[in-house]
């Protein structure tokens, strides 16, 4: 995950680096992919694998149209849309298994 969080960086900030395009494009797909993985952890590993890169591309094209349909692309904007996204998928994986925990402390 520290190759995708350079790579946002070095796309958010606007960098010549001659790896700011592989290390984006890493974040862009790493980032959806990791949050939807968290998510469904009752899948064997190989559906896990495969859903969460299909999952990754699906948030990545549905950024990419909506950014389009509304005329506000932008390389940098796409980059904080997916990481907000992906953001929120994870936060709500944690409060989900925050609520769990606290209701196993809780039984009598």
């Amino acid at each position: 995950m520290t190759v995708g969080t350079v790579g946002a960086v070095l796309a958010l900030t606007d960098s010549g680096s001659p790896l700011r395009g592989p290390f984006a494009l890493f974040f862009l797909f790493s980032a959806p992919a990791s949050a939807i993985a968290a998510a469904l952890r009752g899948l064997d590993p190989y559906g896990r694998a495969l859903t969460s890169v299909a999952g990754a591309v699906a948030v990545n094209m549905l950024v990419a149209q909506g950014m389009l349909a509304v005329h506000r692309w932008s390389v940098e904007g796409g980059i904080v849309a997916v990481a907000v996204i992906s953001g929120l998928m994870a936060l709500s994986v944690l409060m989900r298994h925050m609520r769990g925990r606290t209701t196993a402390d809780k039984v009598v």
